[in-house]
C-alpha cells in the first residue's frame, strides 16, 4: 500500500472520473479502454491519473466496484482510489460521489481517465484559476471547451445533486466559464473508440 501523498489544502483536489463502461470502445465491455496500452508500455489509465497525480498530490480516481485491475493501475499513477456504487450510474453520479467524498476542498478540477494525452501544466493552469470559490474554469480553443474543468467551492451543492451519466454540462451551459486559451490538443483529444488508439 502506498503512503498518502502530500496533499496541498490551498488548491482544489483533482477528481479522475474512471467509471465508465466504455461501451463505445468495446460493445461487449470485454476490452476497458482504461487498461489499453499506448506505445510507451503505460496504460491510458497510467497517464492519466499521473498526470492528474502529479499536478495535484492527492487526486482522487473513482471507479466502479469490482474493478482491481483498473483501481491498482491508478494507484500505481498517484491517485487516491474511491470505489463508488453510485458511480455505475453514470459520470453525474460519479462525480457527487467523489465531491461527497472531499466535500471539505477548496474546490475541485474534474479529469477525464480517457484522456491520457492532458498534459500537466494545463491541470496545474485550471487549478491556479481557481482563486475564488464563485469561479468555474476550463481550457478552450475556437470556441471548444476543453477538459478538466475546475470548480470552487461554491459549486458543491450543485455538485453533489448531479446524477446520472449527464455530468456537470448543465451547469457548464448555465454558468459563465473563465477561459484558459491553449492550443494544446491533449485537452481536447480522448479515447472513445479502439481506432482513437496510436498504432
Amino acid at each position: 500500500m502506498q503512503s498518502s501523498p502530500l496533499i496541498d489544502s490551498d488548491l482544489p483536489v483533482g477528481i479522475l472520473l474512471a467509471a465508465g463502461y466504455g461501451r463505445r470502445f468495446d460493445a461487449t465491455g470485454l476490452r476497458n479502454k482504461l487498461l489499453a496500452k499506448l506505445p510507451d508500455g503505460h496504460t491510458v489509465a497510467w497517464h492519466s491519473g499521473h498526470t492528474l497525480a502529479s499536478a495535484l498530490p492527492g487526486a482522487v480516481a473513482v471507479v466502479r466496484p469490482e474493478q482491481p485491475e483498473l483501481a491498482a493501475e491508478l494507484s500505481r499513477a498517484g491517485c487516491r482510489i474511491l470505489e463508488a456504487r453510485e458511480a455505475e450510474d453514470g459520470m453525474g453520479a460519479a462525480l457527487a460521489a467523489a465531491v461527497a467524498h472531499t466535500a471539505d476542498a477548496r474546490g475541485w478540477v474534474v479529469a477525464l481517465a480517457d484522456m491520457p494525452w492532458l498534459p500537466e501544466e494545463i491541470v496545474r493552469a485550471v487549478a491556479l484559476t481557481i482563486t475564488a470559490p464563485e469561479v468555474i474554469a476550463a481550457p478552450w480553443h475556437e470556441g471548444q471547451r476543453g477538459h478538466p474543468v475546475g470548480f470552487g467551492a461554491a459549486w458543491r451543492d450543485t455538485l453533489l445533486k448531479l446524477e446520472g451519466d449527464e455530468g456537470a454540462r448543465a451547469l457548464l451551459q448555465a454558468q459563465p466559464v473563465t477561459r484558459i486559451l491553449t492550443e494544446h490538443e491533449g485537452a481536447f483529444r480522448d479515447i472513445d473508440r479502439a481506432e482513437d488508439l496510436p498504432a
